[in-house]
C-alpha cells in the first residue's frame, strides 16, 4: 500500500505503512487528546480506569514498609495482549531513587503496576506515575 497523502494537508491522522524506520530530530509523542490523569481513592492498591494512550496516575498517599511492594491495577481499553507499557516516576518522592516502579503483568485492557519501596525506612508519599503504551497489533 503506497503512502499517498500529500503532507501538510488536513487529515485526522497520517497513514503510514510499509515503512521500518520512524526517524524524527524533534519530538515523538502523543498529542495531549491521547493523554489523561487520573488518581487512586482509597490505597495504593486501588485500581484505577484511564483509557488513554498516555497519562499521570497519581498514587494514594499511604505507608509502605521498606522492601514492600503495592501492586495495583489500571484498567485501559486501549491496551492490547502485545503492548509494552512504559513506566516513569515523575515525582512525589521525597528521595529521589526510593521507589521502582514496573509493570508486573499485561492483558488486553489491563495492566498491573507494581511500586516498590526499596528505602531503608517506611515512606508514606503521594508517588506520581506517568505511563505511555506502545502499541502492537
Amino acid at each position: 500500500m503506497a503512502n499517498n497523502k500529500p503532507i501538510g494537508v488536513a487529515y485526522s491522522d497520517q497513514d503510514i505503512s510499509g515503512a521500518d524506520q520512524l526517524l524524527s530530530s524533534g519530538k515523538l509523542g502523543f498529542t495531549t487528546a491521547a493523554q489523561g490523569t487520573v488518581t487512586q481513592a482509597t490505597s495504593k492498591t486501588t485500581a484505577v480506569t484511564l483509557n488513554k494512550s498516555a497519562g499521570v496516575i497519581t498514587m494514594f498517599a499511604t505507608s509502605m514498609l521498606t522492601a514492600t511492594n503495592a501492586t495495583f491495577t489500571l484498567n485501559n481499553s486501549l491496551i492490547s495482549a502485545n503492548d509494552t507499557i512504559i513506566l516513569t516516576i515523575a515525582s512525589g518522592q521525597a528521595t529521589a531513587g526510593s521507589y521502582n516502579v514496573f509493570s508486573s503483568a499485561l492483558a488486553a485492557g489491563t495492566a498491573s503496576i507494581t511500586l516498590r519501596n526499596i528505602s531503608a525506612g517506611t515512606l508514606g508519599e503521594s508517588i506520581v506515575v506517568n505511563f505511555a503504551l506502545i502499541h502492537c497489533d
